[in-house]
């Protein structure tokens, strides 16, 4: 709940179902353009916590360059133009009837803090009073992904939650539960 200039009480509400109000961007599912040498696809669904598909979500990703840095003020080793025509860090995705998405993007590379290479991810969805964040890690860097902070803080079984399966040539398959058996491992703020 918040509390207005009256200093009435109103009542907290929970993000969607119209998700697309406000919400669309421009690049869309796209963190690189069509086409683009090395692009890969990550695409999966969006579980709630019965196992249903949640057909009303919207999954963001955000992600540093191949070369791990970011064309953004806030990086501290200062903001760069990314190696890759095109890349804009960010993209968004509404899931389908199914709770499928899917974004278009480049691997990431390590941050040269420790982390292995990631995409952060933020999950909206009707039922949820804020986001709620995890990441996907590619299984192509083992020795990394072995020496990764948070991976490494983690049971295997629930690490296993935030590594996405090679599902194709240049495609991952990666899926989000939002509660249940299988929820994947979020993130406190």
């Amino acid at each position: 709940m918040t509390e207005q200039a009256t200093g009435q009480v109103t009542p907290s509400q929970t993000v969607g179902p119209f998700l697309s109000i406000g919400l669309t961007w421009e690049h869309g599912r796209f963190v690189v353009p069509e086409g683009t040498p090395g692009a890969v696809t990550i695409s999966g669904v969006l579980y709630d916590a019965a196992g249903d598909p949640v057909s009303d979500g919207l999954v963001e990703t955000w992600q540093a360059d191949p070369d791990g840095r970011f064309d953004h003020p806030d990086d501290p080793r200062g903001a760069v133009p990314p190696p890759v025509k095109g890349f804009v860090g960010f993209g968004r995705c509404a899931t389908d009837a199914q709770g499928r998405f899917e974004i278009v993007t480049v691997r990431p590379g390590a941050l040269g803090d420790g982390q292995a290479p990631h995409l952060d991810v933020s999950v909206f969805a009707r039922g949820l009073l804020d986001r709620v964040v995890t990441r996907i890690y590619l299984p192509d860097d083992e020795e990394a992904n072995a020496a990764d902070p948070l991976l490494s803080s983690l049971p295997p079984e629930r690490a296993a939650t935030l590594m996405a399966r090679a599902a194709g040539p240049d495609a991952y398959a990666f899926d989000v539960h939002l509660g249940g058996d299988a929820e994947t491992v979020f993130l406190a703020l």
